[in-house]
């Protein structure tokens, strides 16, 4: 049996479960994905991209309604090594990818503050500007469960407010396109554990600042903020193993009669409006 064939069979089988069913669940709860749709599926060189893209051909397959699909690769200025390695990977995965280039790592190499937040907000205008010029309405990107979760506490805790990454987002500055999070009700452990069960090696971090990770599994070490929220989190798993389940729950029954104050469509509200209206206990 071949490698892509093996992959392909882990995911019906073995990893359907815990991969395709979130997937699909997602896809549902969501309503990521309608008739006519094409959607560019942004790939990083990451596992968690490239078993996007595994998992939207496995869908694909299914034929419930139709949809199109363009497996994107942005090339922000990669070192070739990196470049040659995501090609490698599609390759073997049998993922056709289409890729253009952009000179974003140029362009905020010099920037000395948070550089990484300008290059990610140039990304998005790069993919949204190509995959609307290939004719898409979506592009779907690779965030999973833990991303979530980590999202969640990071504003909490370094942006003094609740916030959720959502599963799906209209664009402020493209007319008509959407951005989709298919992966959204995924573990980044289960993730881990088909990279690892397929003996698949994907790119860590690509980036100018941190090239020297090339391909490698889960040993890259960091400590941004996100890396700490990861550590608080597994600290806190080993009291409460349902954690990052009660986190996420936590976001889908905000009560809004017990918040102090809250903003709706950039005006903050404070729970005084309506204070001496209501008759409390």
């Amino acid at each position: 049996m071949q490698q892509c064939e093996q992959i392909e069979l882990s995911i019906r089988k073995k990893f359907h479960k815990a991969l395709f069913s979130k997937f699909a669940k997602a896809i549902n709860t969501y309503e990521l994905l309608r008739p006519g749709d094409k959607v560019a599926v942004c790939i990083s060189g990451g596992k968690d991209s490239m078993l996007m893209a595994k998992l939207f051909q496995e869908l694909h397959r299914h034929h419930k309604f139709p949809f199109e699909l363009v497996f994107l690769v942005m090339d922000p200025g990669y070192a070739p090594a990196n470049r040659r390695a995501i090609e490698d990977n599609a390759r073997l995965m049998e993922i056709p990818l289409t890729v253009f280039e952009s000179q974003i790592f140029d362009a905020v190499y010099e920037i000395e503050n948070s550089p990484c937040y300008l290059c990610a907000r140039m990304r998005r205008g790069y993919l949204y500007s190509k995959a609307q010029e290939l004719g898409c309405n979506k592009i779907a990107l690779g965030h999973h469960f833990d991303d979530v979760i980590e999202t969640i506490l990071m504003g909490m805790m370094y942006g003094a407010q609740i916030q959720t990454m959502m599963p799906k987002l209209h664009s402020t500055n493209f007319a008509g396109m959407e951005l989709i999070r298919p992966m959204y009700l995924i573990r980044e452990e289960d993730i881990c554990h088909w990279r690892d069960y397929n003996g698949l090696h994907f790119l860590q971090c690509a980036c100018r600042f941190t090239e020297n990770c090339s391909t490698c599994g889960e040993d890259g070490r960091s400590e941004s903020k996100r890396m700490e929220i990861k550590q608080l989190i597994r600290q806190l798993r080993q009291v409460n193993p349902y954690v990052e389940t009660n986190i996420f729950r936590s976001v889908e029954n905000v009560n809004l009669a017990t918040v102090i104050a809250y903003k709706q469509d950039g005006v903050k509200h404070s729970f005084l409006e309506h204070y001496d209206s209501i008759e409390n206990e």
